[in-house]
Formats: structure tokens, sequence, C-alpha cells
């Protein structure tokens, strides 16, 4: 056994596995123990597929599969045969499944019908039927996509075109309503003009139907001797020819007077920064004559247009520059590159794009974060190249930046939104997960595992959301934001037979143990060799260090079997995840977790009313220039009971009562909504513990957890039999 140890913390230490003892890990056979459960994500109802919907109002242009087929049902499954049908359409759901992972392609009323072939609906008259209910009811198509390589760009692509499509009807209907107007007042201008009155203009007016009924001659006469002299300059006039030349020619959307006499309009989708930087410049000439003519329409429509006011104005109209408004009605810049292709100069143009602020949504996408640094040393990048260009966009201040895993693209497409709607550039740094070297763990899951390992978090930070750190920056979306890694329940059955739980953190260590490339960094410890010196990787970066050089960290895997195995990970790749932790430890700052600046000055205010506290205790015991205090009459009336004060902590250790922070409350009456008798408002309306034990611990942590100011610390729990407790304690332990 003694052997055993050494060969084990010789690995750890060193990454070389000894000749005997210790074996080579397959990972490609081996998942952690978090990821075994999903062998089969086709059996599973979770986000994927979407549904990338044709038209739609913009929140109904993406749409899960999962959900849309449970609006169905609620729709068709009524009656005695609602088990049946809900049965049926769940099936054919996951044939749809089947389907994308195979690799076909196609709309969703495409593969529905493939699905149903294969289910055997036209020998199965019940199943026909179920089917033909929900195909009726299916009042969408759209592809159908899954979470694969080619996601991101399909999904941000559709995202933008929803955007586009709305700004391009507003603009259309604008400048459709301008060249109308230019165009009656020329017309109107025209009829009051001698040949707008002559005979022969006048018989063409009226048509040849009714031509025989009118003396067109005489009618002419008699209009150019009543007709008052008010005819347009004819410098009015060929200023409203040029516009309508301009309107009419432009070619940023199609379908408002014709695109450039005949030339097609615009495209705005680009593979390169270069390719989308060029043609910007090449085209704002044209915008700014565009945007120029639009804004001496509405003047000269208003008859508000004066030469010798205006003229000089509109001479120089945009050479600094459109105004934010002005350029908000132009189409914006997608551009979708793959971090591959950003050789040194596509890296430049992508930051002279955002920091010059122009009009362009960036999809940066990421296939493989597990490059190693440029700078050697065998260090991990974990996306090195995307986050060095999404926290450059941060420090512009104005550049709209998502960072997500494609896991996690349907649950931002809120900020997807946002982004796209945002006046100014966007950067959309996007981990799709497809490695190709994970071996049959899907692009989901890898995706999935980067986020929750903090290997590669989502964030949102929006410029326009208001003025500070707090309304800017969003990191909601990353499981358990107060922990260094989110921490599951894992159960399994021993050699007994019998049924073992244990809490498990998902961390960078279990995130690089799915690829094949790193598998020297684990070693396979035989069941025999099973030790307890053999930590937890999670449980060792929680300790920063082991405690003793005999421990080494562990992984547990399972096998493709379903037996659960041991490796070992060396010291490396543990050093490796503690760098990722120290970088998801900046990220908790900038979204106001753990703040070390606001711990350090609850630290100082705690301090300041320890002091005031004591200083008041002494007068109290001592009385004023140092006499000792008289004592209070036995029959005075007592005093006017003040809400109890909770006790204060020490600022490096958590308390093991719960207490709120009362000068800090902001009457929010989130917790006295949870629970009136434990909560309570002082005279200040702001809340304080009335009696803890007046409702359960459970109702602390849900309240600590509702706090819009994070004030409320739920301590440890009173009563030792309240069910739920591991996972409450868990959940309160980013609040204590």
């Amino acid at each position: 056994m003694e052997a055993e140890l050494q060969s084990q913390v010789a690995f750890h230490l060193t990454g070389r596995r000894p000749a005997s003892g210790l074996e080579a890990v397959d990972i490609l056979a081996l998942r952690p123990a978090l990821l075994a459960r999903y062998r089969d994500l086709t059996a599973l109802r979770y986000d994927f597929p979407l549904v990338l919907v044709d038209g739609g109002a913009d929140g109904d242009r993406v749409q899960a599969l999962s959900g849309l087929v449970d609006r169905l049902l609620q729709n068709i499954a009524r009656g005695d045969d609602a088990e049946r049908v809900t049965r049926h359409v769940l099936r054919l759901e996951r044939q749809l499944r089947a389907l994308l992972a195979e690799g076909v392609e196609g709309s969703l009323s495409t593969l529905w019908d493939m699905a149903a072939e294969r289910l055997g609906v036209r020998e199965d008259e019940s199943l026909r039927d179920s089917l033909g209910r929900a195909r009726v009811a299916l009042k969408i198509d759209g592809a159908l996509v899954d979470c694969d390589a080619a996601l991101p760009a399909r999904l941000v692509a559709h995202a933008w075109r929803a955007v586009q499509d709305a700004k391009a009807a507003r603009f259309r209907a604008t400048v459709g309503r301008l060249i109308q107007k230019l165009s009656d007042i020329l017309r109107a201008d025209f009829n009051r003009s001698d040949a707008g009155r002559s005979a022969e203009s006048l018989k063409a007016s009226i048509g040849d139907l009714h031509a025989d009924l009118f003396d067109f001659d005489a009618m002419s006469r008699l209009l150019t001797k009543a007709a008052p002299e008010t005819m347009l300059s004819e410098s009015r006039r060929t200023r409203i020819r040029a516009l309508l030349t301009v309107l009419e020619s432009q070619r940023f959307y199609a379908g408002t007077g014709g695109a450039g006499g005949g030339e097609s309009a615009y495209s705005f989708v680009y593979q390169t920064c270069a390719g989308a930087l060029a043609a910007y410049r090449e085209r704002l000439a044209q915008l700014t004559a565009v945007a120029r003519a639009m804004a001496v329409a509405e003047l000269e429509i208003a008859g508000e247009f004066r030469e010798s006011r205006h003229a000089a104005f509109f001479e120089t109209y945009g050479a600094d520059g459109l105004d934010p408004a002005d350029q908000a009605l132009f189409p914006d810049y997608l551009v979708c590159v793959n971090v591959q292709q950003l050789d040194a100069a596509e890296t430049f143009t992508l930051s002279e794009i955002l920091s010059a602020g122009l009009p362009m949504k960036v999809l940066l996408q990421t296939d493989d974060i597990l490059e190693e640094s440029p700078g050697g040393g065998g260090h991990f990048g974990f996306g090195l190249r995307s986050r060095q260009l999404a926290h450059t966009a941060i420090g512009l201040n104005d550049v709209y930046v998502l960072q997500s895993a494609s896991s996690n693209l349907f649950q931002f497409r809120g900020h997807l939104r946002n982004g796209f709607a945002y006046r100014g550039p966007a950067l959309f740094s996007v981990f799709s997960g497809a490695t190709g070297t994970t071996g049959d763990l899907p692009p989901y899951l890898c995706a999935a595992a980067a986020m929750d390992s903090r290997a590669f978090p989502a964030f949102a930070y929006d410029p326009s959301a208001g003025t500070d750190w707090a309304s800017r920056f969003d990191l909601q979306a990353n499981p358990d934001i107060g922990l260094d890694w989110p921490v599951r329940s894992f159960a399994y059955e021993d050699e007994t037979h019998q049924r073992v739980a244990e809490d498990l953190a998902f961390t960078p260590v279990d995130f690089v143990a799915c690829d094949s490339r790193y598998a020297r960094h684990f070693a396979r410890v035989p069941r025999a060799g099973w030790a307890a010196n053999m930590i937890p990787a999670g449980e060792c970066l929680a300790r920063d260090g082991m405690g003793s050089l005999e421990n080494v960290p562990c992984l547990l895997m399972v096998g493709r079997d379903e037996t659960l195995q041991k490796v070992i990970v060396d010291e490396k790749l543990m050093r490796e995840a503690r760098r990722c932790r120290e970088m998801w430890h900046s990220l908790q700052e900038l979204g106001g977790i753990h703040n070390s600046h606001a711990q350090r000055l609850l630290a100082q205010e705690r301090k300041a009313h320890d002091e005031r506290a004591q200083a008041a205790t002494d007068t109290r015991v001592t009385g004023p220039g140092g006499a000792p205090a008289a004592a209070a009459p036995a029959t005075a009336a007592p005093a006017t009971a003040a809400p109890p004060t909770a006790p204060e902590p020490d600022a490096d250790k958590p308390s093991e009562e719960a207490y709120i922070e009362t000068p800090r409350c902001t009457s929010c009456n989130e917790c006295t909504g949870i629970n009136d008798k434990m909560f309570a408002y002082n005279e200040n309306k702001q809340a304080y513990i009335a009696d803890v034990s007046a409702g359960t611990y459970a109702q602390l942590v849900e309240a600590a957890e509702s706090c819009q100011v994070s004030i409320i610390h739920p301590g440890k729990p009173r009563d030792p039999n309240e069910p739920n407790l591991p996972e409450l304690m868990r959940r309160a332990a980013a609040f204590q």
C-alpha cells in the first residue's frame, strides 16, 4: 500500500506515470461522474433543438422544440384520448431529436413528416390521428437546428434578421411617405403650370372614357385665367427632384422605390471584419446622402426649408459623422468570424471597428477553448483570445458585449435581441462546444460543461442599461454564481449494492477530463488502490492546499459500462484550475459578488459599530466624568422596546446566527412577504429578524436569495431535522 501511495503522489507532482500501479486513461471511454447520466440526449427534453421561426414577432422568432410541443399538447390533448395523443406526440418529438443527431437537416415541417413516417404513421391509425391533430395545430415553421458547430452563426444571423426586418419596415414606411409627399408637391406644381393646364394635359387626366363630354380647350383657357401665380421657384423644384433621385435610388433597403436604378440592395452580412469595414467605408458617402435627403425632405414637406438658413448647414451634413439617431435608421453590419481566422490584421480591424463605435455586430465563435497559451509554459488558454477581446471591448465602455456557451444561447435570446437593438457596436463571443476531441460527448454537453466549470462563463455587458456596473453587467446566467464551482449531488451503488450519495463540485478539471488531448494529466487507480488520501479535486481546490503532501486530488468518472472509476490528477492541471477560479473571481467582483471593496467597507463599518457599542457600554458603567453610573429605580417605567440587534459577526468568519445588515435595508418587502413573523421593520422601515424561531431555515435561505442588496445572512440551521438541509446549507453558503 505504501508503494501505491508513493506512486500516486509522484504522478500528482510530476505528471509521470510509474511502470505499475497506475493505468493510462482513455478519456473517450470515461466521463466525469456528473455527466454520466446524459449518455443519450435524444431521450431528454431540454432547450434543444430550436425552431428558427419564419416571420412572427421578435420574441417568437426562436422557440425551443420542447416548449412548442408543450403548447401544442395544451391545445389538442383533451378529453378521453388526451393520454394517447400526448404519448404519440412526445414520441415524435424524440424522433425529431434522433434525426438531427444523425445529421439530417431541414425545416420543422419537413422533419416532422420524416419522423412520422419512421414511426409508422401509415400503418397505425391511432398514431395517424394523434399526429394529424398536432400537425394541423402546428401554425409555425422554420429551420430545426441542434446545438452543433453551425448553431452560433445560424442563431445569431436569425436574431439579427429579426431586428433588421423591423428596422427595414420602419425605413420603408418613412421613405415611402417622403417620396409620396415630395411627388405630390411636384405634381401640384405641374398642375398649376401652363403645361399642366393645357388641353392635352387636362384630357390625359380625365382619360378616354368621358373625353367627348368636355371642351378641353375652353377648360384650359378658363383655368389659365383663374389660376393664381404660386409656382415653385426653380431652385426648390430642382432640390425636390434631387431629393427624389437620392431616395428612390438608395440601396440600403429593397422595396422603397427601386434599389439603385435596377441594382440590387446591399448585403450586410460578412465573414471577415476587413470585408465589412471596407464595405462600410465605400458606402458611407451614399449613406450620408440618404440621411441628408431624408432630413431635407421633412423640412420641404413641412414648408420650413429656408435656403438662406439651411443650405450651408446641409452642405456639410454628416462631415463629422452622423448622429446616432440618423445612423440607427440604416442596417447594422453582421460579421460572423471564427477565432481561428483572427490573424494579427483581422484582430486589429476588429479592434478598430469596436473602438470607432461603428454600427457592426460581430459574432466571434470559438470551437476550442483549451488551446495552449502562446506564451508557452504549458498553460491552458481557456478561451484566451476570445476572453481578451471580450474584456477589451468591455473596457471601451460603449460596446455591447455578450459571452456565452452555445448551450445557453436560447436562455440568452433576450440579451441577443438587446445587443442587436443597441445603437453601437456589439461583440458576441460564443463557445460552440464542437471541439472534435471529445468523442461521443455532444457539443451541447461540452459547451454546458465549459460554462458550468467557469472555463467559459456567461455574461452580458449592456452600456445602455444604466450608468453603473450594477446596471450594466449581468452574470446571473451562470449556475451558483456565489460559489467557486457548481455543486451537484451524485448517487451510485457501491460494491455492497448500497446507495451512496455525495456532493461533487464541477470544476475545470472535470471539463478538461472530457478532452482526449489531455489524458496525460490523469491516471486511473485500480479499485484495489483506492485510499483515503484520494481527495475529490473540488475539495482540494476549496482547501487551496490539501493539508498533507500525501493527499492526491482525484475525479470520479464513469465508463461506458456504467462502472465507477477514480482517476488522479496532476498538479499542473490543478494549477490551471486555480487560475481559472481567479478569473472567475474577477468576474464575480464585476457582478457585485464577493466584492472586495464592499467587504472591506463592511468590515470597517462593523468595526466602527463595535467601537461605538463598546464606548456606549463604558459610559453606562462609569457615568460622566468616570463616576459610577446610578442604578435605575426599580419602579422606573420601562423604555420603549427597540427591535433586537442581530449579533455582529467577525468580519472574516461567517456567523452561525442569522442576522440582517439592517442599516443597508432598502425596504423592498421581499423578506416580510415571505414571513412577516420572522422578519419585521423597525421605526425606520428597515428589516430585522424579529423572531428566528417563527419560521424555517428554508424561509431564511429564500429571503437571502430574494434580497435585492444581499444583506440577509441565514447562519446555521436551528433545527437539525429540517428537510433538505444539505441543499439549503449549500445555497446559504453564498450569503454567509
